[in-house]
């Protein structure tokens, strides 16, 4: 009688919703047709309006101010009680206050959430429109699949987590369909700073984006399974689903990835019943970084679809010989167990992307309803594994650090995560390890310590062979995510009983400021936002001196300038010291006029420093090409290059083998040339300072013919290779570009250079930062460890009246790496 009902409802409601065709003026999927954000929101209204299956909500606005939407699709029953719903999965979601014959009872009586995340990577534009077209099939087709999934699920849909990408691509690609340069590449990043790295962002948090999908959907309602779909490369598989190939992190629970394996293999049975071939299960992508699976360390299954992609809405051709045969645990060409039926190539386009996907929410989704007292129950025991495991085991935070703000961040971080975090109230001397009052402890057997445990530790990421004896296995992304290590805070870790006398931190804010009674003050380079409370000083044309021997920033506290010193210190948590040093006597800090160069092909490393120096406040400007034709000598003290590789910087989209150079528009296929590179000598030689990250240090090496040899320079990926590691590296303090360091920091390698000084000594070359001689490897996988081992990882170099910054590491990796984003600051004011 209840599907009969629900059947009538259905039935009632198909006059008042709208196709998406009758919205949109186009099928879904429809080639070289795309849709804007405005459009999507106001569908899903129209949705809401005209359905009581739909509930829409608004959970903030994007970066650029669009409006982030949640809509919730289930049977007129569910959506009437959704709060009663969400409840059951809040209470399930805590082992510890719910016996197991209650867990029982509400998993018989609740609802599984389903989280499907779409187009968080703007450009693999499917997706949204799959959004559109299955929401309102779901609630308008009464077929009993439809009915099963109404009945037993509660749909959570984001029809995008990057809005302001949807309308970037689209804007972009509209301007070109029809013409030569139909679906050429996007010429800046469709997310403003993380780009393609909004997706790498699920642990850091740094990302509006981000914060609000976890605040308001993964910690406030709990859901089963995140279904999160993507597209990839045109050239091998249709699509991938799971299982994942290894490693698999050992801090994400085994009842977790053995559910995702069954969800992933149903998906792949449906997506062959349904006569779809090139299906990848068991390849390309691992299961191992909370960077892109932060749900799977809070007791849900992360799925993950990767569909072949086209050029935007534009279709394609692949011919057989253009078929991958060398893809990560598949050959493209060829069937094997994980690959029953390889695609044969031809027309690849829009339509077949939105069918394959259609074809993989309902599947999830169906399993979900089919299943739904066994995830609701297995969810609760996964919570009571992580809790048991957990016992006796626990990470201090002590209170005295380095960086007083790189620790706090570090705690804010994991309550973001929805961590549990104690703040001591004694000292215990007694203690392994001792801690004082005030010390924070983070135990882990709490719902989300397993996230905790990931964050805090190192990693070992496990080494493997292609076959017995053979080449390394290169990993696919990052091995390494210690936020302690790469943020530089001190984390101790303890094991056994804890009787301590503990209570909970609350919100975690900043430091307890302070200003000294004194004439004069100092402000330790030390404290992380030191940097900021000086920028905002010289932006009000406060003097600030520093002091050479440990960099501290002095400053005369007379008159309105000593309150605002005290407010700098109230809302930034900065301690200004007494000082009696004469100030005249040590030079004074002028803001520095920065240009950051941004070429035709978007870099991420652009995106992350545009963040950084917005964070902390530091004017700076967006130059390109034909600036550094022009010259920047009479306009900015100092130009930073972000990282890339070096012929991409050189020669912009012609670089790339594999682009089709005519299908470019010509104003956006070049790179900096040798015109730019005479502009960047011409820049240094004048008295610039010129600040190269990682790859683009090989890049200004070459270009500008410094007296520095890269040693790894040619070797393949079976001689030496860092896919994003930390390393240890160690500071020289004396130098200004370390003042505010530790003298052994960890700090990221990927795919960067490592210099030697040239045979003869050159005194207008030092050395800042070197790698370690031992033990260079602080967390992840690393080959070729012995080829860096106390060689350069930043360089000063002297060139004519200026100089030249070399970073072998990403010193402002991702908004993460406090540890070594005052590298960056200390070099701008050189």
């Amino acid at each position: 009688m209840r599907a009969l009902a629900l059947l009538l409802i259905a039935h009632s409601l198909w006059s008042a919703v709208p196709t998406p065709e009758e919205h949109f003026g186009h099928r879904m999927g429809a080639d070289r047709r795309l849709v804007s954000w405005s459009a999507v929101v106001e569908y899903f209204g129209l949705l809401e309006a005209g359905s009581a299956m739909v509930r829409v909500d608004e959970i903030g606005q994007t970066t650029e101010g669009r409006p982030m939407i949640l809509v919730a699709i289930a049977e007129p029953g569910t959506i009437a009680r959704l709060e009663h719903y969400k409840g059951i999965l809040q209470t399930l979601s805590d082992p510890r206050g719910i016996d197991p014959d209650a867990a029982l009872r509400l998993a018989d009586e609740g609802k599984p959430a389903v989280v499907i995340t779409c187009s968080i990577h703007s450009s693999e534009v499917a997706s949204t429109m799959t959004a559109v077209e299955f929401a309102h099939t779901l609630i308008t087709q009464s077929t009993p699949r439809n009915r099963e999934i109404l009945e037993n699920t509660i749909l959570l849909l984001m029809p995008s987590l990057n809005p302001d990408g949807v309308d970037k691509v689209r804007d972009w690609y509209m301007r070109w369909v029809g013409g030569p340069f139909d679906g050429a590449p996007l010429a800046e990043l469709y997310h403003r700073y993380a780009g393609h790295d909004l997706n790498r962002d699920w642990y850091m948090l740094s990302q509006r984006e981000t914060q609000l999908v976890v605040k308001n959907v993964h910690n406030e309602w709990r859901p089963q399974v995140v279904y999160d779909v993507h597209e990839m490369g045109p050239r091998g598989a249709r699509m991938f689903v799971p299982p994942w190939v290894d490693p698999i992190d050992p801090n994400i629970d085994p009842l977790i990835v053995q559910q995702v394996n069954a969800f992933g293999t149903a998906m792949a049975s449906d997506l062959t019943a349904a006569g779809k071939t090139g299906v990848l299960v068991n390849g390309i992508y691992d299961y191992f970084s909370p960077a892109r699976h932060y749900q799977s360390y809070h007791g849900a299954l992360r799925l993950l679809s990767e569909s072949a992609g086209a050029k935007f809405a534009s279709p394609i051709t692949v011919t057989p010989d253009q078929l991958e045969t060398s893809g990560r645990n598949y050959n493209a060409t060829r069937a094997s167990w994980n690959f029953l039926e390889p695609w044969s190539g031809g027309r690849w386009g829009l339509p077949d992307i939105v069918d394959y996907q259609l074809i993989a929410f309902e599947s999830v989704l169906y399993t979900a309803a089919l299943r739904r007292r066994d995830l609701l129950h297995n969810f609760y025991k996964i919570g009571r594994r992580v809790v048991g495991r957990g016992r006796g085991r626990a990470f201090l935070v002590p209170t005295e650090q380095h960086d007083p703000h790189a620790a706090l961040r570090l705690l804010r971080t994991l309550q973001l995560g929805d961590v549990e975090i104690e703040r001591v109230l004694e000292d215990r001397a007694d203690a392994d390890p001792a801690m004082r009052a005030g010390d924070y402890i983070v135990r882990l057997d709490q719902p989300y310590g397993a996230y905790a445990r990931t964050l805090l530790s190192s990693q070992e990421y496990p080494a493997t062979e292609a076959y017995p004896g053979g080449p390394p296995v290169t990993p696919y992304d990052a091995t390494a995510h210690s936020l302690a290590l790469l943020m530089g805070v001190e984390v101790r870790p303890m094991e056994g009983e804890m009787e301590i006398q503990t209570e909970p931190a609350g919100a975690v804010g900043r430091p307890e400021g302070g200003m000294a009674d004194a004439g004069q003050v100092a402000l330790s380079p030390n404290q992380g936002l030191a940097w900021l409370a000086v920028n905002r000083l010289l932006a009000d044309g406060v003097p600030v001196h520093r002091r050479q021997s440990d960099g501290a920033f002095l400053v005369a506290a007379d008159g309105t300038v000593r309150e605002e010193l005290r407010s700098l210190a109230d809302e930034l948590g900065v301690v200004f010291s007494p000082s009696e040093v004469v100030l005249e006597e040590h030079p004074q800090v002028e803001s520095p006029r920065v240009a950051l160069y941004s070429g035709h092909v978007p870099l991420i490393s652009e995106g992350w420093t545009r963040w950084l120096l917005e964070w902390y406040e530091i004017p700076h400007q967006s130059v390109g090409n034909d600036d550094l034709v022009s010259g920047l000598a009479d306009q900015f003290d100092v130009l930073i290059l972000p990282d890339a590789e070096p012929g991409i910087l050189d020669k912009g989209h012609r670089h790339r083998r594999w682009a089709d150079i005519d299908a470019i528009p010509p104003e956006y296929r070049d790179g900096i040339d040798d015109a730019g590179a005479e502009g960047l000598a011409g820049f240094v030689e004048g008295g610039g300072t010129l600040i190269a990250f990682n790859r683009a240090a090989e890049y200004a090496a070459d270009r500008l013919r410094l007296p520095v040899e890269n040693v790894v320079k040619g070797l393949g990926n079976r001689e030496f290779f860092g896919p994003g590691t930390l390393v240890n590296v160690e500071a020289d303090l004396s130098h200004p570009l370390c003042k505010g360091m530790r003298r052994r920091e960890a700090a990221w390698f990927e795919r960067g250079p490592v210099f030697r000084i040239g045979r003869r000594p050159d005194p207008g070359v030092r050395t800042a930062l070197t790698f370690a001689q031992r033990e260079v490897v602080a967390s992840g996988w690393l080959l070729g460890e012995a080829r860096r081992a106390r060689r350069a990882a930043g360089l000063d170099v002297q060139g004519g009246s200026g100089r030249v910054i070399l970073f072998g590491i990403k010193p402002q990796y991702r908004g993460q790496s406090n540890a070594t984003f005052k590298m960056v600051f200390n070099a701008l004011h050189l």
